[in-house]
């Protein structure tokens, strides 16, 4: 038996209950873990309300895409998977599988070795950070000199992921947040310019002219989208694109053609997800993720760890607004 955080209904975070079930056995293809922590994203929570990209197919339903443990039983045909060694999962369409529990099944594709100087707590935290910044900005905007890239609500972990990589990269780098005090970490962060909107968004087109001296930006990396688009397409440069990935402003935007028209550019509704079961895409980011962890350039970003019996008081904690920034994660107690 182990101890799974599960919910009945789209009724939120504060539906959560803890409960008991039988350890399940690993089918053909699969592994089971002995789940050491699991990490919270955004997405679970507006899963938890049915607002996210897909809803969860029966109940009782399990929350989470990202834990780290100890292999503890592999399926049939599972023969690059060692038991014993600690793995971590990638974030991927988990259906009522969910991370938060002290077992969980997963298919073996979406597991990757947790690298061996990270904790499990470090090593659950990593991958929908950094990932989920990748792929846009490095495969698919092209981070490097001369470009420019956009990063709205980039207090966020794949915000501030976003910031740091690019600038890796050489691209030159805008943040947006909405409040000055978030504006020294920003820019330690990896941001080049750190824009503090409001609500009315008034001037922030005259201000990325301004940041790019009236050249405007190459993509955008936009968790918001809504009100705050509308603003900033009005300086996109020839050719660029828009990676929206998140619903801050709870509705989806309307698409602004007239401006994507003048600038040649496109607009692409951006999932991790659908990289991660591209094969080589996921391969190559992993490799990107690992070897960035040892160099250096990147490194966890953990903000708070909770035991496993406060997942709700984690999740309400997550929901507020906050001066301190990271991933916030659950620590199982299960060694």
């Amino acid at each position: 038996m182990h101890r799974a955080w599960v919910i009945n209904d789209y009724d939120g975070f504060e539906g959560l209950s803890l409960e008991e079930f039988p350890d399940q056995e690993p089918g053909p293809g699969e592994v089971r873990l002995r789940v050491e922590a699991f990490a919270l994203n955004w997405g679970d929570m507006d899963l938890m309300e049915n607002r996210y990209s897909y809803s969860f197919s029966s109940f009782p339903a399990r929350i989470g895409m990202e834990a780290a443990g100890i292999v503890d039983a592999v399926g049939p045909g599972v023969d690059d998977i060692e038991v014993g060694e600690r793995y971590a999962t990638l974030p991927h369409f988990y259906d009522n599988r969910g991370a938060s529990g002290e077992s969980l099944v997963v298919k073996a594709r979406y597991l990757t070795k947790a690298p061996a100087v990270l904790s499990a707590v470090e090593s659950a935290s990593i991958w929908m950070q950094y990932l989920t910044a990748y792929y846009p900005v490095v495969e698919l905007a092209k981070a490097q000199p001369g470009r420019v890239i956009l990063v709205t609500a980039a207090t966020s972990t794949a915000g501030t992921a976003a910031l740091r990589i690019g600038r890796l990269f050489g691209a030159t780098m805008i943040g947006t947040t909405r409040y000055e005090y978030n504006r020294p970490y920003l820019l330690e962060a990896g941001a080049d310019h750190v824009v503090v909107t409001d609500s009315s968004n008034e001037g922030f087109d005259e201000e990325l002219k301004r940041l790019t001296d009236g050249r405007g930006i190459d993509a955008a990396f936009d968790a918001i989208g809504g009100g705050l688009m509308t603003h900033y397409v009005r300086a996109l440069a020839k050719n660029a694109r828009i990676f929206f990935y998140g619903m801050l402003d709870k509705d989806f935007p309307e698409i602004p053609y007239a401006a994507l028209f003048q600038s040649n550019a496109l607009f692409q509704a951006y999932s991790l997800f659908n990289y991660v079961e591209d094969d080589e895409m996921c391969a190559k980011g992993i490799d990107w993720v690992n070897n960035a962890l040892a160099e250096g350039h990147i490194a966890p970003n953990i903000d708070r760890v909770y035991p496993m019996e406060d997942y709700v008081e984690a999740c309400r904690y997550l929901k507020e607004p906050r001066r301190a920034h990271g991933k916030v994660v659950i620590e199982t107690g299960i060694t």
